[in-house]
């Protein structure tokens, strides 16, 4: 039996394409993809062709997805076919220097996966064992797909430490900004947000920014403008930079106040460099930290936050597309399409 699936050859080379539907594995499971949604990871993979860690093309593209079981490898216990899940994209080995001191997003074999842009998608047994989670009837699969990078600034927000009453300000628009809007509000903290997208913007205001300001965070006018907002000019207790370029992340550290904390988030690409005045880290006393990608606690957490409705998932998924329509949607989206996420629906539902 064949299915759909969108593969991944090289650069900005995906193609749709009949594969044979893969036999789980003992210790594995095979989900029927319900939905799965774009991620700007995905358009940043398609652009280099692959990634050393999470994808090696030729492969089946996609990392966010959710579905029901289709079929169990042998040995696994828990589970049934029929069940409604979401499986993060990897899961910590639990062995090794950074898993034995729970630092689980920096273990030195961290298992990862992709697949989830075809109609079946077999989930790994380790990431069975630890990342993968039964759904509540209560919530539809393609809001469950948002498990994962929603986990990722589930992890950020911690690290952050967000106090309530805390002047914040997020620099960028996008699917991850958006997140940590809503949970920076969620931790009581006085949010702005800085962006090029006014519908964005309108969506960083829905969910309860109260500032918005329209423009690049490296633009020396909004930084002033940004500034005059919070503690009388004297800068945010918490920047947090979600777009990933070594002009944003210097901008970000001219918007913190004194002892203030910069949470360098967005991912640059590999080579860049970017230069800090040593300044500010020592006579202003910053605190400047990055965070990468998640751990288990956070991806369960993640999926208690969009079943209670804290993270209002129909605010970021703005629309949907069938599974032939990917190789043009990660095209628009390379090229500024303003969507948030997409839901690609792999199968007629």
């Amino acid at each position: 039996m064949n299915m759909l699936a969108a593969v991944l050859y090289g650069p900005e080379d995906v193609r749709l394409v009949e594969v044979a539907v893969p036999r789980p594995e003992p210790g594995e499971v095979r989900i029927q993809v319900r939905a799965a949604t774009t991620c700007g990871t995905d358009v940043k993979v398609w652009r280099r062709g692959g990634h050393p860690n999470m994808i090696r093309p030729p492969a089946v593209f996609g990392h966010e997805f959710a579905g029901v079981i289709d079929a169990l490898g042998s040995g696994v216990q828990g589970w049934a076919v029929g069940d409604p899940v979401v499986a993060a994209n990897s899961a910590p080995c639990g062995t090794c220097f950074f898993c034995e001191r729970s630092l689980f997003s920096q273990c030195e074999d961290l298992l990862y996966m992709n697949g989830g842009y075809a109609q079946y998608a077999i989930v790994p047994s380790r990431i069975v064992q630890r990342n993968l989670l039964r759904v509540p009837a209560s919530l539809p699969l393609e809001h469950a797909a948002l498990v994962e990078p929603l986990a990722c600034v589930v992890h950020g927000i911690r690290d952050c430490d967000i106090q309530p009453g805390e002047e914040v300000v997020i620099i960028g628009d996008g699917p991850i900004g958006l997140f940590f809007t809503c949970l920076a509000v969620h931790k009581s903290a006085m949010v702005t947000v800085i962006g090029m997208n006014g519908e964005r913007l309108k969506t960083a205001e829905r969910l309860g920014a109260a500032r918005l300001l329209k423009g690049r965070a490296d633009d020396p006018h909004v930084q002033s403008e940004a500034r005059s907002c919070a503690h009388d000019g004297r800068g945010f207790d918490l920047v947090v930079e979600c777009v990933g370029t070594p002009e944003t992340w210097a901008a970000a550290v001219t918007l913190a106040r004194k002892r203030g904390r910069v949470n360098l988030f967005g991912g640059c690409a590999a080579g860049t460099e970017v230069s800090i005045p040593t300044r500010r880290i020592h006579y202003d006393e910053l605190t400047i930290l990055g965070t990468y990608h998640h751990d288990p606690s956070c991806v369960r957490e993640a999926l208690q936050l969009l079943s209670e409705g804290v993270v209002p998932a129909e605010e970021f998924i703005t629309g949907r597309a069938p599974l032939t329509k990917l190789p043009e949607v990660i095209r628009g989206l390379a090229n500024g399409l303003g969507t948030i996420k997409l839901a690609i629906m792999p199968v007629e539902r």
